[in-house]
């Protein structure tokens, strides 16, 4: 399989894994951190904490990750692609799905608000 084609793969199958963790994401702290600008989505597939942020809060990142992992891992495991792939590609789509006002994580590591345009992303997203 080329390149090409396994990241086409591990973009739909990270975005069916994405959808199932999004229903662990509806917590109102979550909501409220991510419109806080508290939390956002990092290139590597996974949310990251905006500055220090309280004990409750990194407790919070972390379980969602550990959830997201989970998803990565059992997509992975069914379409042969790691599970660094899918997490990339899902935070490929989950940086370009975030809205005007969230906080993401360009690939050089700074913290970015997404405003009106298209956000920055890794030149490898497709």
């Amino acid at each position: 399989m080329t390149k090409k084609v396994m990241w086409m793969v591990a973009g739909a199958l990270a975005l069916t894994g994405v959808s199932t963790v999004a229903f662990a994401q509806r917590d109102p702290a979550y909501a409220a951190a991510r419109a806080a600008g508290q939390v956002g989505e990092q290139p590597d597939g996974y949310l990251g904490v905006v500055g220090a942020g309280s004990a409750e809060l990194r407790a919070l990142v972390n379980a969602i990750n550990i959830q997201r992992k989970a998803a990565y891992t059992q997509k992975a495991q069914a379409s042969g692609a790691t599970v660094e792939q899918l997490a990339f590609t899902s935070g490929c789509n989950l940086i370009q799905q975030t809205q005007s006002g969230e906080k993401y994580r360009t690939p050089d590591g700074t913290w970015e608000t997404r405003g009106a345009g298209a956000p920055t992303r890794d030149p490898r997203c497709i």
